[in-house]
């Protein structure tokens, strides 16, 4: 039996998504540590270029849908992956402040060309009955970036050095990015003669893309505008503990105990992802991101409450299983109740407000941090704001 074209897509979306957190997101922290230990420049200015970075890409986030939707995936994943590999070939080679900036930004367009919003727009017309499990499964890419880029950074920057170790992972980018964008995406499975899930034309699924929607009809619904606001909410405080919880967890956790408890948190994402994989087109959308943002607020607020070794790490571990599907969720929810012709209009404007409202959180944990001299607010005002936040949509 010959396999829909649709999963090849997916799998490609998998590949990229890998590269772009490994490389970008994550990779992001790796290279303000080594920034700042070679050159000998504060954090706080390296910082600034990792703002950049965030900044620049959710900007990007609303042309990057719109140009999928009428030029197609591959320029854009293309051009992604050549603005990564170069911003990080050249921020090992960066000795002077403007070049790190230089830097950050190109990767700020390369991240911003292999996100969700890319590969979320990519995958819009090739499923409909399972476009839940299709974004789903591409997704594992990011949880799998997320849990072998510093790693695998960090051991090349010991054995070769920072700049070599950018150049390898440049031309990694490169290798396989360029030749999944030219050899495997594809526009619409009706280019190459093939129709939504591989059905038949007799059994696909009635159209859901009326009225013609913009990005003004759009904002004006509820439905959109609750999906920017609970996952703008959500991401924000994700980011923000997933930046604080090694400072968090070392002020009562042994260093051992730490690292364990942090790549727990990765394998608890993954996990998340693969059931959410298993069940996403069986589910109600909605009500499943309300039970996933209520059980990150519980360890948040557990955290908070009990700040003893056993709960921190074990509150840790089941924050980690909604990490993942955090993510996940709002393009699912907007590809179904938008469609999927105004997918890459509509997500790419929430994506944008999304991502714009996570760039908060690094900083909204620092601020309460030295205002009360603890985590123990930040973790009980997120998760005072993100109940009352469920309690107004219910």
């Amino acid at each position: 039996m010959r396999v829909f074209y649709g999963w090849w897509i997916v799998a490609a979306c998998m590949l990229s998504a890998l590269v772009g957190n490994a490389l970008g997101l994550f990779g992001a922290g790796v290279y303000l540590h080594e920034m700042v230990a070679a050159n000998g420049w504060t954090t706080g200015l390296v910082s600034g270029a990792v703002t950049l970075f965030y900044v620049v890409s959710a900007l990007l986030l609303i042309p990057v849908g719109s140009g999928i939707k009428r030029y197609g995936p591959r320029p854009v994943i293309a051009l992604g992956g050549i603005a990564l590999a170069g911003g990080v070939i050249e921020i090992g080679h960066a000795t002077v402040p403007w070049q790190a900036y230089l830097a950050f930004l190109f990767m700020g367009i390369g991240w911003a060309g292999l996100s969700t919003t890319a590969i979320a727009t990519t995958l819009a017309p090739w499923f409909d009955k399972h476009q839940g499990r299709a974004m789903s499964i591409a997704s594992l890419g990011a949880s799998v970036g997320g849990m072998i880029g510093a790693p695998v950074l960090l051991f090349g920057i010991a054995r070769i050095g920072f700049a070599s170790t950018t150049i390898v992972a440049g031309i990694f980018a490169i290798t396989v990015v360029l030749p999944l964008a030219a050899l495997v995406l594809r526009n619409r499975p009706q280019d190459i003669g093939l129709l939504p899930d591989g059905l038949p034309s007799g059994r696909v699924a009635a159209a859901i893309d009326t009225p013609n929607w913009t990005r003004r009809m759009a904002l004006r619904t509820p439905a959109l505008r609750s999906v920017m606001a609970t996952f703008g909410i959500g991401m924000m405080v994700q980011i923000g503990f997933l930046t604080h919880q090694i400072t968090l967890l070392a002020q009562s956790v042994d260093p051992l105990a730490v690292s364990m408890t942090v790549s727990l948190t990765a394998v608890a994402a993954l996990a998340g992802r693969l059931a959410l994989a298993r069940f996403a087109d069986e589910i109600d959308a909605r009500v499943t991101a309300a039970v996933v943002l209520l059980i990150a607020a519980g360890s948040l607020g557990a955290m908070g409450l009990f700040p003893v070794p056993s709960v921190l790490i074990g509150a840790s571990i089941v924050f980690g299983l909604t990490v993942g599907n955090v993510t996940t969720l709002s393009p699912i929810i907007v590809r179904r109740e938008f469609g999927a012709h105004a997918f890459g209009l509509v997500f790419g404007v929430a994506s944008c407000g999304i991502q714009l409202a996570t760039a908060l959180g690094p900083s909204f944990y620092g601020l309460l941090h030295d205002a009360f001299g603890s985590y123990h607010p930040a973790t009980i005002r997120m998760r005072m704001r993100r109940c009352r936040g469920d309690e107004g949509r219910a």
